[in-house]
């Protein structure tokens, strides 16, 4: 048996499967090396995963996750699996690696992710070969729930939307400027907390004010981001994430300004992740060749 955890900021399903059928499925909240620490993973996953589990001991786990990008911050998740699963072989990679392989499969393209956060790759069919960097929620993630919701709020504090939005949301979060600050820069992940007013920008996606806004958040994805991919109006742009899943149709409008292929769009890489791993599992008998 093997462990497969596709984590973003916000949740992380975790998929136990052979080849040929998935075990089981537990869902436990995001982990963000970048903002939490290896004890704090492992205490996290000691009380909401491990007894799911029971006795199932795993081979081999694949932890695929926000802010997996670097040597020192994989390590704080590794250290936190080990401790958990002693006997297990650990491998952690970057959500990314996670979004091309779900996408993509073997052929080349652009796979995004569109979630809590942003970022993108460009992806030979083996190997993610470029990557214009996401630069995270103070700098960056165009295109995100979080970019979005800084968008919506700015907005609103700003006196920049209409009466009638305004006297919505108002009613609808009941929220304060300083209440609204001391939750945001208060929060463990800022941008979790500023993504959940994603689903208000949902909801009134058809008000001309709001429908402007989310085509911005999209459009300045595309601009500083998968338009800087050579070969990306010939080559497909996939997405998976939950802005792009329920966004979709906007999404899919802003990229006609720009001529772009949108070839899939699914809210999580699971699916596509359980079928890349079984197919190497009865292709090579073993998890350990990736």
């Amino acid at each position: 048996m093997i462990l497969i955890a596709d984590s973003g900021s916000t949740k992380t399903d975790w998929n136990a499967l052979n080849h040929t059928e998935v075990l089981q499925n537990v869902q436990t909240v995001g982990f963000n090396p970048m903002y939490q620490e290896s004890e704090d993973i492992f205490n996290e996953l000691d009380k909401s995963l491990l007894p799911h589990l029971e006795d199932k001991k795993p081979t081999a786990i694949y932890f695929y996750g926000a802010g997996c990008s670097s040597p020192e911050r994989n390590q704080k998740v590794s250290d936190a699996l080990q401790r958990l699963f002693p006997e297990s072989e650990i491998h952690v990679d970057h959500d990314l690696l996670s979004a091309a392989r779900a996408l993509c499969g073997h052929k080349p393209g652009i796979a995004c992710i569109l979630g809590t956060g942003s970022n993108t790759c460009l992806y030979d069919g083996s190997q993610i070969v470029d990557n214009v960097p996401s630069l995270g929620f103070l700098l960056g993630d165009e295109g995100s729930g979080a970019y979005l919701g800084k968008l919506l709020m700015r907005a609103y504090f700003y006196r920049e939307l209409p009466e009638e939005l305004a006297e919505s949301l108002k009613n609808t979060y009941k929220l304060s400027k300083d209440e609204f600050l001391d939750n945001l820069y208060g929060a463990e992940v800022p941008s979790r907390y500023m993504a959940t007013f994603a689903k208000f920008a949902h909801d009134k996606r058809k008000h001309p004010v709001i429908k402007e806004m989310i085509y911005t958040n999209f459009e300045n994805f595309f601009e500083r981001h998968v338009l800087k991919y050579k070969g990306h109006m010939e080559l497909p742009v996939n997405f998976v994430g939950s802005i792009a899943y329920y966004f979709a149709d906007n999404l899919k409008m802003a990229a006609q300004k720009y001529g772009l292929h949108i070839e899939t769009v699914i809210q999580s890489p699971s699916e596509g992740l359980i079928k890349y791993h079984q197919e190497l599992l009865e292709k090579t008998g073993t998890p350990n060749k990736v």
